[in-house]
């Protein structure tokens, strides 16, 4: 079975995250950044899948030349080999534009039988570029697995609601997402850092995957920052001395705020 695992190289939360002052696009140069945790879920989950058959592991990334540590990451962790879309072009995307070059990517890449991704990224949070990816490969999605099995020609997953929890089945090729309670991700053992020195990692432009400039980048994204303010300092709190009164004063407290 071939799977395509795509994830995506983050800011690190514990930095100190900014965004570019020229054009108010994400600073993923500038700052730390790391494999993006919800997709360690996707990139474990294809693991299991690969080692309870004969499977394959193929992890994509697009982004700037340090993104291709989010592929290191998934290499080290067991993964097969590694594609980085790289090119200046990119820079300023949106979720539109990310979802085409993942989908010409993934059909340079061949036809997997599973496509697998986090439930959204760290940084956006947005979560819709599985639905459209799946849109632009023709493939049924089954969206935020919290158990994936693969039975023959079709995938099963469950998802859990709210009020209920869903089986949802689909034919092979798919395309599926994952939360956050699916799994516990490996660490890479030191066999597996040294293993990853040696696996393939591809290097691929735009004009690789026949895709025309002007489809991504910051101009032809659907939405753009306007403007950027950083968060102020946090304030002092007040502090209120307890002279038996305490829970009165808390109370008038919350109350003027219109918290109770």
């Amino acid at each position: 079975m071939q799977i395509v695992v795509c994830v995506k190289y983050v800011p690190d939360a514990q930095s100190d995250r900014t965004f570019n002052e020229s054009d108010s696009t994400t600073d993923r140069v500038g700052v730390d950044g790391l494999l993006s945790e919800l997709d360690e879920y996707a990139v474990e989950e294809a693991l299991k899948l690969a080692e309870s058959g004969d499977g394959e592991v193929t992890v994509l990334t697009i982004g700037p030349d340090a993104a291709v540590e989010a592929v290191k990451k998934a290499l080290q962790m067991g993964a097969d080999k590694g594609v980085h879309v790289n090119d200046a072009a990119i820079h300023g995307s949106d979720a539109v534009a990310t979802s085409l070059v993942l989908a010409e990517a993934i059909r340079k890449i061949g036809a997997p039988d599973l496509v697998l991704t986090g439930m959204a990224s760290t940084d956006g949070t947005m979560g819709v570029v599985p639905a459209m990816l799946a849109e632009r490969l023709g493939l049924p999605q089954v969206t935020f697995a919290s158990e994936v099995t693969v039975e023959g020609p079709a995938v099963r997953i469950r998802r859990e609601g709210d009020a209920a929890s869903e089986t949802i089945e689909a034919a092979l090729p798919a395309l599926v997402s994952v939360t956050d309670r699916i799994n516990e991700p490996r660490y890479p053992s030191f066999k597996g850092i040294m293993a990853a020195k040696k696996k393939p990692v591809q290097t691929w432009s735009v004009s690789d995957l026949g895709i025309d400039a002007s489809q991504v980048g910051l101009d032809a994204a659907w939405t753009t920052v306007e403007a950027v303010t950083k968060r102020p300092p946090r304030q002092q709190g007040q502090i209120v001395a307890d002279e038996g009164d305490g829970g009165t004063k808390l109370a008038e407290f919350l109350a003027a705020r219109k918290f109770i």
